[in-house]
């Protein structure tokens, strides 16, 4: 059996953060994924997905996940169902993610017009890592790579390359 998700949207509302009795942490989000096709008014109509996250990498979702923010999820599909307050049988279908992948920089919110910390740095860490490794504290946006294309050819001696 296979029972695999990855989805890629905009979380619709900041992560919520609770903890377990035994203290460990779950994170919940909504993510909105655009569907591939346009509605017969020419519109992009979106599906609401119910992601849910554990341990570590639901505190770094909190931490650094807000509304809006781009983000991928690798998981699976759990469904459930419970006895609300009125005695009716509630189901639930939402993804319990493995994987929580920020896809964008931080403060690229405010390139969009949103609200959102002016930090500059990527997001370099996926599930399994920590979100201060690997940062190099010289380096500030994405935007300022010094390769990047702008056409120019670039002047590099062979004995600079490594290889």
């Amino acid at each position: 059996m296979i029972n695999r998700v990855i989805l890629v949207g905009r979380l619709t509302k900041d992560p919520e953060l609770r903890y377990t009795p035994n203290g460990v942490a779950v994170a919940t989000f909504t993510l909105a994924v655009n569907r591939t096709y346009t509605n017969q008014q020419g519109e992009r109509e979106a599906d609401f997905i119910n992601c849910i996250v554990w341990r570590r990498q639901a505190e770094n979702v909190a931490n650094y996940l807000k509304k809006g923010s781009l983000a991928g999820v690798e998981g699976r599909i759990q469904t459930r169902s419970y006895e609300n307050q009125e005695g009716k049988r509630v189901y639930v279908t939402e993804v319990v993610a493995d994987s929580v992948q920020f896809l964008e920089p931080r403060g690229s919110g405010e390139q969009r017009g949103m609200a959102s910390g002016s930090y500059g740095e990527p997001f370099p860490f996926g599930s399994n890592q920590n979100p201060n490794q690997g940062r190099s504290s010289g380096f500030s946006r994405i935007d300022d790579d010094p390769f990047a294309n702008d056409g120019q050819p670039i002047d590099i001696s062979d004995d600079d390359l490594p290889f």
